[in-house]
């Protein structure tokens, strides 16, 4: 059946979407967002338990599964098994997020589907990884952030350890394992061959902690909170105008340079406490107080045209609804409008990577569990008879 594709990049491919909570079906949204075919294989209504993400008509659900057609399979049911077997046999890609035992134990993990699907891209994510101590360990997205280091380094010196203000560890994750998959496709056009593929939450974080890491495996340096100060980059942080707080970086000795000239210090590139980047680190304290003296003087505006006008990074700290009101926001086209037949007209923002000749837009608003089943099934070669069977056996 034609169905509206997002994209025209993806739409060969198809993905069947075994995944809940978050870092699943954001790999799976990626994947949508560039117009493959996902399905989202949900278990019927009366098996459900506890709606994720604030219930199917909440803004975050259906931010998180726009794109995407539904089907419900009662997975406990031999019939629901040999139903999804059926589907993956139509697919190019497999992403799931059990627990790393129960596609075992249903037969859907990737050993036990490559050999009748030897082109199988098949893609799981966990919270710390397939094998290993920590295997069997739910995992979400605070309890990644706090193993992986990041909250160790987040937050004021001195206060407690502080969690990121998003999933991040979730996010990331679903992204690192969507750009697999992207991988393994390429991969497969040369050999012809599938792969299975894994990531966790507690990878991803420790990936993305990048020169923090460096800084103690290749330096041996432990890292610890800095505050909204960059911890090597000094002055780089959070600084305080006449009217509020603004961001100010400043990276490299030609723009502390210029810095100076505009902040009206020049003398400061040639004073013994600050002239170099580790003298600036040794007196950081000083330099940051004198830095917010000077800025007293002015309001943000003032500061942050002089800064931007004189080639030193400079922006300002928006709240959300200062974020979607910033001239630059509304230029990229980052917001899209989708309509869903039961709840109107929704704002999302779309995919921050533009593509020129294939772009990514929404072209369905999140389903509703099992809305497409019957329309799925009957592609799949099941007649009106038999779903209804199915039906009164509680398959979907």
């Amino acid at each position: 059946m034609v169905h509206p594709t997002a994209s025209e990049a993806l739409k060969r491919f198809r993905v069947i979407d075994l995944t809940q909570v978050r870092a699943g079906p954001t790999a799976c949204r990626q994947l949508a967002d560039w117009g493959a075919d996902v399905i989202q294989v949900q278990m019927p209504e009366h098996m459900r338990g506890d709606d994720t993400l604030g219930g199917q008509d909440g803004s975050d659900y259906q931010y998180t599964h726009r794109n995407k057609r539904s089907i419900t399979l009662n997975l406990k049911e031999p019939e629901g098994i040999a139903a999804l077997k059926r589907l993956i046999g139509t697919a190019d890609v497999v992403v799931e997020n059990f627990r790393p035992d129960v596609k075992y134990r249903l037969g859907i993990d990737y050993d036990s589907l490559c050999s009748d699907h030897p082109g199988l891209v098949y893609a799981s994510i966990s919270g710390f990884g397939q094998t290993g101590p920590y295997a069997k360990r739910p995992g979400f997205d605070q309890i990644a952030q706090g193993a992986s280091g990041l909250m160790s380094v987040t937050g004021l010196p001195g206060e407690a350890p502080m969690r990121v203000g998003i999933p991040i560890a979730d996010l990331c994750a679903g992204i690192f394992a969507a750009q697999g998959v992207l991988v393994a496709l390429l991969e497969r056009e040369a050999s012809g061959k599938g792969q299975w593929l894994h990531t966790s939450l507690f990878e991803s974080m420790i990936y993305m902690m990048d020169f923090q890491t460096s800084r103690f495996l290749i330096d041996g340096e432990v890292a610890t909170q800095a505050g909204n100060y960059h911890p090597t980059s000094i002055p780089t942080g959070v600084y305080k105008a006449r009217d509020g707080y603004m961001n100010i970086a400043v990276f490299g000795s030609k723009i502390w340079e210029r810095f100076c000239d505009i902040i009206g210090t020049p003398e400061w590139v040639t004073d013994e406490r600050y002239r170099d980047k580790a003298s600036r680190s040794v007196n950081r304290d000083s330099l940051n107080a004198e830095i917010n003296r000077r800025l007293a003087a002015h309001d943000r505006s003032h500061w942050i045209a002089k800064f931007n006008e004189g080639g030193v990074a400079c922006g300002v700290i928006n709240n959300l609804r200062e974020v979607f009101d910033d001239p630059q926001v509304q230029h990229l086209n980052l917001v899209k409008e989708v309509v869903s037949p039961r709840l109107g007209k929704q704002r999302m923002v779309g995919q921050p990577v533009q593509l020129t000749r294939t772009p990514s837009t929404i072209v369905r608003s999140a389903p509703l569990r099992g809305e497409h089943t019957a329309e799925i099934l009957k592609d799949l070669g099941y007649d009106d008879v038999v779903l209804a069977q199915m039906k009164a056996q509680g398959v979907y």
